[in-house]
């Protein structure tokens, strides 16, 4: 509707508070959408007011996204949120700022101690340019790879400001506290937890809404949920969601971290926790936080001592006894949900289960924009690239990672001698210090996935053109490994599953281990590496649980390629072992069930290399199991002449040398003989030279010295084990087509 018409702007608007985006965490900025600004009548940059429960807080107004365009919701950062007394999914009122001046002094102190040079003062006067100041809030000053916090003391000449080019900026060196009541909890907010939305939309929805509105439940005449126990992989964000969720619910909040309350005193760990109840009950609404809660409430047929059997009968009756409970919600955190007594996991004691999984590619870019935030990047730093490269890593893994990353850089910077330690960094020096890609990919050198770090591998760089001939295996591999790892969705537009396993078999030395290793390095999955006598175990179930680990592992850090090397040691044909243990068999049963059976097995490869493919259990050669069977050939003349190319690409050759003669005379010898011929030729060369000179000296490798080489070391294999594996890799397919 047009002014002419009478329509007039309204001073003000009803908006619901929503989080800010990690990267405006801060920056003292409100984003809300268009449409509003036009009713509230302010451009991008104005100032507006935020009226809360507890005060007024003042922003700069940016507009949402463009999809979240008909959502009436304010998106503003913890600090904000806290100086207005507001929470996630309140209602706060809007309007434009009338009263906000130009600052002509500002006064900051550090929360903590901090040592500054000079020139700080203009470091961040830069840095807060045209932001809005109020007196007695935090600003947070990116400062290399952390945020440094300052709170407002004084601000002239009114209590709403911005700052200029004009204001003078002093910042105290004695620290000030912050107003907090928070009771030790670290300060975490929803903007620190990168994803996991849907576990904090649960959260709040289990926990808010009883404790703000209770009336709600009894109106609709049911009881609110008392517990929720969340469960994942260590480092995935458990105790970080109980933090952030105490910091902006406001409510009373105990933390028990487990073991502390176990006592070697009768009864004591009991009184210890009844205690705790009645604390929470007496300030409720509070929150109650069991971290590593199977510590304490462990499967009571399972533990000798009687401690720990008499704790789980007091938390039991504690949680869902006689005495209601009032408001008090119990929150715990395990990666060992298995471990907790089944008692504790019924409705009315823990009522809700989240499961918190590892974070796919879109959740660890985002919990690396919460990381690197207060970062100066370089231009070449690419977060995309990054995510898509840290398979299986946890949310603790990127933080690692990213601090890992400022401390390549910082150690760069120290050893061009730009920063003296034992003096104040100069701000010039602060805003040439950046970290750059290369710092980041230096940094997973050092940080791996902690989900498989006791059975990491590091696989040696090994690329598709360091493999000599095979092409049609190497495009077999592609297509089998590399195509649904890098492009899962033309599988599901096409309604095609991928294939779930890969044989490779054929004659030792023929480079089956070198094309796993080459197909982890191009499809940048995680590599698993078992090696079959490995898992035998003397213990009854000790080897079918190393086989459950592994693949509940490979699902967890998915997308990765599980590397079974010699798997004819572990699955031979059931019924035809000649041990008398069995282990055999019930390791091929549980083979075939992890690999086939009800629990599936997304973004999970699995290779396995053998010379026997003939004693292996039929079972595991069906399609759904191993779908590719994978005959890798004796190299011909071709694939030798490319072999030797490989080997000698680095070898001082002299001219007389002919490969294409050497591959002709190698029929018979595989890639590894190959190898073995051409460093034997190396080898030969520099013996002559020791014996002419008295020491080894680096010369030219001529033919003679091949010649010799071939001499010394004859062919694998003869023209009947070439013909054996043929007629096997043609039964084979025969088989199971």
């Amino acid at each position: 509707m047009s002014p002419e018409v009478g329509y007039t702007v309204p001073a003000e608007v009803r908006l619901r508070v929503a989080e800010a985006l990690s990267r405006d965490v801060g920056r003292k900025i409100a984003r809300i959408s268009r449409e509003v600004m036009a009713r509230l009548g302010v451009e991008v940059g104005d100032y507006i007011e935020i009226e809360g429960p507890r005060g007024i807080a003042v922003a700069q107004v940016w507009p949402l996204h463009p999809d979240e365009r008909d959502r009436n919701i304010i998106r503003i950062d913890g600090y904000m949120r806290e100086a207005i007394g507001a929470s996630v999914g309140d209602m706060v009122t809007v309007r434009k700022a009338a009263n906000v001046q130009p600052a002509t002094r500002v006064v900051l102190a550090p929360t903590e101690p901090i040592r500054f040079a000079a020139d700080f003062p203009e470091y961040v006067k830069e840095y807060l340019l045209r932001k809005p100041l109020a007196r007695g809030e935090t600003v947070v000053i990116p400062v290399f790879s952390t945020g440094l916090k300052l709170v407002v003391v004084s601000t002239q000449p009114s209590q709403f400001v911005y700052v200029t080019r004009d204001t003078e900026i002093e910042i105290r060196e004695e620290p000030v506290r912050e107003e907090r009541i928070h009771r030790g909890i670290p300060r975490v907010t929803w903007e620190d937890i990168g994803d996991l939305e849907e576990a904090k939309e649960k959260i709040r929805e289990i926990v808010e809404l009883p404790m703000k509105h209770p009336e709600l439940f009894e109106h609709l005449g049911i009881e609110p949920p008392k517990g929720i126990l969340l469960y994942g992989p260590p480092g995935v964000g458990k105790t970080l969601l109980a933090k952030a969720l105490a910091n902006e619910i406001g409510a009373y909040f105990i933390a028990i971290n487990g073991p502390e309350i176990m006592s070697k005193y009768y009864g004591e760990s009991e009184q210890r926790l009844r205690e705790i109840f009645e604390e929470a009950e007496k300030n409720a609404p509070s929150i109650i936080f069991i971290d590593e809660i199977d510590a304490i409430a462990p499967r009571r047929e399972e533990v000798t001592g009687e401690v720990e059997k008499r704790v789980v009968a007091q938390l039991l009756t504690l949680m869902d006894g006689l005495k209601e409970r009032g408001r008090v919600i119990v929150i715990g955190a395990t990666n060992r949900p298995d471990a907790i007594d089944p008692a504790l996991r019924r409705p009315g004691r823990f009522d809700r289960e989240i499961e918190i999984r590892p974070p796919d590619k879109r959740a660890r870019k985002e919990i690396l924009q919460v990381h690197v935030r207060n970062m100066p990047l370089a231009d070449d730093v690419d977060l995309d690239k990054i995510a898509e490269m840290t398979h299986g890593y946890t949310g603790a893994d990127l933080a690692a990672l990213a601090k890992e990353a400022a401390m390549n850089a910082l150690r760069r910077f120290i050893k061009s001698g730009r920063i003296d330690l034992n003096k104040p960094i100069p701000a010039e020096v602060l805003r040439e210090l950046k970290v750059t890609m290369a710092d980041f990919l230096e940094a997973m050198r050092h940080v791996q996935p902690s989900l498989i770090r006791e059975i990491y591998i590091e696989v040696p760089e090994v690329h598709w053109d360091d493999i000599g001939g095979l092409d049609d295996v190497k495009q077999q591999l592609r297509e089998a490994i590399e195509w649904p790892l890098t492009h899962p969705e033309l599988f599901e537009q096409m309604g095609v599953r991928p294939p779930k396993g890969i044989l490779l078999f054929g004659p030792p030395g023929t480079g089956k281990t070198l094309l796993a290793k080459a197909a982890a390095t191009e499809s940048g999955a995680n590599f698993i590496a078992v090696r079959g006598p490995e898992i035998l175990s003397k213990w009854v179930g000790e080897s079918e649980k190393a086989i459950r680990q592994i693949f509940r592992r490979a699902r967890q850090v998915a997308p990765a390629i599980i590397f079974f090397d010699e798997i004819d040691a572990i699955a031979p044909a059931r019924g035809m072992r000649y041990d008398t243990s069995g282990v055999t068999d019930r390791i091929v049963n549980q083979l075939l069930t992890e690999m086939d059976g009800i629990e599936p097995l997304t973004n999970v490869v699995v290779i396995a290399a053998t010379n026997r493919p003939d004693i292996l259990d039929p079972a595991l050669l069906r399609p759904g199991r191993f779908d590719r069977l994978i005959y890798v050939p004796p190299p011909d003349k071709k694939s030798r002449l490319e072999i030797l190319r490989i080997h000698t690409r680095r070898m001082p050759l002299a001219e007389d040398v002919d490969l294409e003669l050497i591959a002709e005379k190698t029929e018979g010898y595989t890639g590894a003989d190959l190898e073995a011929v051409c460093r034997e030729a190396a080898m030969i060369a520099l013996r002559e030279t020791f014996k002419k000179t008295g020491k080894p000296q680096a010369v030219l490798v001529r033919m003679e010295h091949f010649e010799k080489a071939l001499q010394a070391i004859p062919p694998s294999l003869t023209p009947e084990d070439i013909r054996r594996y043929e007629r096997l890799a043609k039964e084979l397919k025969r088989m199971v087509t």
